[in-house]
């Protein structure tokens, strides 16, 4: 049996669509209506990381499971970990993310991270980790002022990431969930190239065929804007992470994806013609292949992104 958690989540739902037919899956989460079941035979059961009792209950059986948590500073792995061990799982694949090995990064949210990772490590369970650089996804937050202004806004537009597509990360979930060979490992998950978020804009542009521009913010309008949606030293950790891209921290390629799959990393343009969509209808241009984008200002989502 195989328990995923995080399903109402990008990597959490990529992965329970990706595992194998015959593979018995359970599905914990706090709101099991939440959770979109992609196939029958897939039990979802209702369990909070507060809840050890109900953790309990839905370990029961488990021998392999996706762990993702996402209280910063939170004991959820703690709990977790400790209901699985009473349980009797083996493996635990956690999602945790690329910046854990930058000792430059000491940020709230790397902190906690590492905390998450050691539980695991010093648990006495098999273990796998994933370290994804950002994901590819998180220019979802663009999504609005592109489709009302043309406009993407961010913090250090010309600061490189080698951004991840979502379904990549899945993909090597996936295997680390059923195949064997994977214990003790952590993996470094990254795109295939550094993009900056000017030239994902510049993309972005292309696939829907419209003029985009990119406007700089300044760090005090960053924290601004950060500030209407987190806590003060959450805003600082996200600033902190934008300015280790700046410096270059983020730009590394490896080769992870294709060593772990077989294939290779997904672009960040497959990802924006997949979706598209959530930017609005593209306009009809004379060609496509005219650069659409112009330079202007960088976004508080993917260009602080961890």
């Amino acid at each position: 049996m195989i328990l995923v958690t995080g399903a109402t989540g990008t990597v959490g739902r990529l992965a329970l669509e990706r595992l194998p037919a015959d593979c018995a899956v359970r599905v914990l989460a706090r709101d099991p209506s939440r959770v979109a079941v992609p196939r029958k035979g897939v039990e979802v059961v209702r369990a909070d990381y507060r809840d050890p009792a109900s953790l309990g209950k839905a370990l029961r059986g488990v021998h392999r499971a996706l762990l993702v948590t996402s209280r910063v500073g939170g004991d959820d792995d703690v709990v977790f970990l400790r209901a699985a061990r009473r349980a009797g799982v083996r493996r635990v694949t956690k999602l945790s993310a690329a910046a854990v090995v930058d000792v430059r990064a000491q940020d709230l949210i790397t902190r906690w991270q590492r905390d998450c990772e050691a539980a695991l490590t010093s648990s006495g369970l098999e273990w796998t980790l994933l370290r994804p650089r950002a994901f590819m996804s998180n220019v979802l937050s663009w999504a609005s002022s592109v489709r009302t202004e043309s406009l993407v806004r961010g913090l250090y537009g010309h600061a490189p990431n080698a951004c991840v597509h979502p379904r990549d990360i899945a993909d090597v979930a996936v295997l680390a969930l059923t195949e064997d060979g994977h214990a003790g490992r952590a993996y470094t998950l990254t795109g295939p190239q550094p993009l900056s978020a000017v030239e994902q804009v510049e993309q972005l542009a292309e696939v829907l065929g419209r003029r985009l521009r990119f406007e700089e913010m300044e760090p005090p309008q960053a924290r601004a804007a950060l500030l209407r949606r987190h806590s003060g030293s959450m805003a600082d950790a996200l600033l902190d992470s934008a300015l280790r891209q700046k410096a270059g921290s983020k730009a590394q390629v490896l080769d992870t994806v294709r060593a772990v799959t077989g294939g290779e990393p997904r672009s960040f343009r497959s990802w924006a013609q997949e979706h598209a969509g959530a930017f609005g209808p593209a306009r009809e241009q004379a060609t496509r292949s005219t650069k659409f984008s112009e330079r202007g200002s960088p976004l508080t989502g993917h260009a602080v992104s961890l």
